[in-house]
C-alpha cells in the first residue's frame, strides 16, 4: 500500500473522530470539553469545575511532549498525517478540485495551478469555493463544539442574535479557513506555522524523514544548495536518478527533496511514492526513502528508534500521564468555599452568646442530586442556622448564610479580639458522608471589653 493510501485512511480516521467525539456523552459528560459557559472541563468523561482546572497545565505538557516525541522520532509526521491544515488542503485540492470538478488534471502534479481562463473553469472554481465554504463552516462548528457542547450550540442556534460572540467567532473562523485553504495554501506551513522552526532544534541523525539517497541517485545539488544537474546525462556514470522530477511535481510545499532537509518538508511522503513508482518500472528500489541520515547518508547501520533522547521523552510523557490520571481520579464530588461576612461577630442581648456569620457556597459536582449538611469540628462552637440538610441538584451550586455560635468563653483578652481556628466538614447526608470535604475557617471571639 502506498503512503498516500495510508495517509488517506489516517485522514478519514482523524476526521471521523473529530466530528463524532463531541456527540459521545457518558453520564452527561464529554470526552473533552472546555466549557466556558458552565466554567467546566470534561476530560475522559469526567467533569471538573473551574476550581479543578489545575489539570490543564498537565494536558498542555502532554500535548507538547507528544508533538516533540513525534518530531524527534518521525520528523514532521504530525504535519503530513494528522494536521488539519494538511487534511483541508488535500480535501480541497485533491478531492474537490481534481477528483470531483476536474480543475486539475492529476493529483501527481501539484506545481501547476488550474487554468481559470475558460468560462467553464471559472464556474467550476466558484463551485469549488462554495463546496469548501460549506465544509469550512462544518469544521468551524466542530472546533467550537469542544468549547460549547453541541446540544447547547444547537439550542443557541435558535436565537443567534442573542449569542453574537459565539456565532461571530464561528463566522470569522470559517472565513479564515476559506482564505487559508483556497488562497494562502501551503504558505501557511512554510511561512506562518512555527512548528517548522521548532523541528530544526529537535531533529538528529536518527530522525525519520523523507530523504534522497545521493550515493545511488547522484548529487543534484552542490553543498551550497545550488542545482548542478538538470538532465540525467549530466550525472556521473552509475547514477540511478532519471531526473524525471516526479518527486518535485508531486510535492505540496513545492520543494525538491533531492536538495536535502528543508523546513518546508511536512513528511507527507508523496515524493517517496512518486519515486517508488518510477524506479519500480525500472525494477529498482526507490531513491527517496522514509529513513534517517544515519542509515542513508552516513551508512552507519539501522536507525535506533529507542535512543536516550526518545526514551527520555517517553519517560516524562508517561510520568505526566500518570500524574494526570492520579489527580483526575481524586476529583471532589462537591466543592465548598467559605467566606466570612464583613461583621466579625454579633452578641445576643443577654451578652452570653457570640455569633459569627459566614457565606457558604456549595457546589454539587456529581452527576446525581444530593442532600448536604455540615458539622463544626470544635466542641464549644455550634450551628445556629441552617438547622436541616438541604438538597442541591447535580451540577448546581447553592449559597447558604451560615451562623455559628458559642455560649462558652473561648478566651480572655482585654486588648484584641480572639480568632479561633475551626474546621468545617461538609458532607452528603444521603450517602452516609462518603462524599465530604474539609475546609479551614476562623471563629472570632470578642475581647472582654465588648462582652
Amino acid at each position: 500500500m502506498s503512503y498516500a493510501s495510508k495517509r488517506y485512511i489516517m485522514y478519514i480516521f482523524a476526521t471521523i473522530i473529530a466530528l463524532t467525539l463531541p456527540f459521545i456523552i457518558i453520564d452527561g459528560n464529554h470526552f473533552f470539553l472546555l466549557n466556558f459557559d458552565q466554567k467546566q472541563l470534561h476530560l475522559f468523561f469526567i467533569k471538573f469545575d473551574m476550581q479543578e482546572l489545575y489539570l490543564m497545565p498537565f494536558l498542555l505538557i502532554i500535548l507538547f511532549l507528544g508533538i516533540f516525541l513525534t518530531t524527534v522520532m518521525g520528523g514532521r509526521a504530525f504535519c503530513g498525517w494528522t494536521c488539519p491544515q494538511t487534511i483541508f488542503r488535500v480535501v480541497y485540492r485533491d478531492l474537490i478540485e481534481t477528483k470531483i470538478l476536474r480543475l486539475r488534471r492529476s493529483i501527481k502534479n501539484k506545481q501547476k495551478e488550474p487554468d481559470y481562463s475558460s468560462t467553464v473553469n471559472k464556474i467550476k472554481n466558484i463551485l469549488a469555493i462554495l463546496i469548501w465554504s460549506i465544509l469550512a463552516l462544518i469544521a468551524s462548528a466542530d472546533f467550537t463544539w469542544y468549547f460549547v457542547p453541541p446540544e447547547t450550540f444547537f439550542e443557541y442556534l435558535k436565537n443567534p442574535a442573542e449569542h453574537t460572540i459565539l456565532f461571530g467567532f464561528v463566522t470569522i473562523l470559517t472565513l479564515f479557513l476559506i482564505y487559508d485553504v483556497i488562497w494562502l495554501k501551503e504558505n501557511f506551513c512554510v511561512y506562518i506555522c512555527p512548528y517548522s522552526r521548532v523541528q530544526s532544534v529537535l531533529y538528529d541523525n536518527e530522525t525519520i524523514m523523507a530523504i534522497y539517497d545521493k550515493s545511488r541517485g547522484g548529487a543534484i545539488y552542490n553543498s551550497s544548495k545550488e542545482k548542478i544537474v538538470n538532465k540525467q546525462k549530466e550525472l556521473p556514470a552509475g547514477s540511478e536518478c532519471t531526473t524525471c522530477e516526479s518527486c518535485v511535481t508531486v510535492c505540496p510545499t513545492h520543494i525538491d527533496i533531492r536538495k536535502g532537509l528543508q523546513l518546508e518538508c511536512i513528511n507527507c511522503l508523496e515524493c517517496v511514492d512518486a519515486c517508488t513508482t518510477v524506479m519500480g518500472k525500472l525494477n529498482k528500489p526507490t531513491l527517496v526513502n522514509w529513513s534517517s541520515v544515519k542509515e542513508i547518508d552516513d551508512k552507519k547501520g539501522k536507525t535506533q528508534y529507542f535512543r536516550p533522547k526518545t526514551i527520555g521523552y517517553i519517560a516524562i510523557l508517561i510520568l505526566m500521564l500518570l500524574i494526570l490520571i492520579k489527580m483526575g481520579s481524586e476529583k471532589e464530588m462537591m466543592l465548598l468555599n467559605i467566606n466570612k461576612e464583613t461583621r466579625l461577630y454579633s452578641i445576643d442581648d443577654n451578652g452570653s452568646r457570640v455569633n459569627n456569620s459566614y457565606i457558604f457556597l456549595f457546589q454539587n459536582t456529581d452527576n446525581l442530586d444530593h442532600k448536604y449538611y455540615f458539622k463544626v469540628e470544635h466542641e464549644h462552637i455550634k450551628i445556629k442556622t441552617p438547622t436541616q440538610p438541604f438538597m442541591i441538584k447535580a451540577g448546581h451550586s447553592m449559597k447558604k448564610i451560615v451562623v455559628l455560635y458559642t455560649d462558652e468563653v473561648l478566651g480572655i483578652d482585654e486588648r484584641k479580639d480572639i480568632t479561633v481556628p475551626i474546621q468545617i466538614t461538609a458532607f452528603a447526608t444521603d450517602l452516609n458522608e462518603t462524599i465530604q470535604v474539609k475546609r479551614e475557617a476562623i471563629f472570632v471571639y470578642p475581647k472582654t471589653t465588648h462582652k
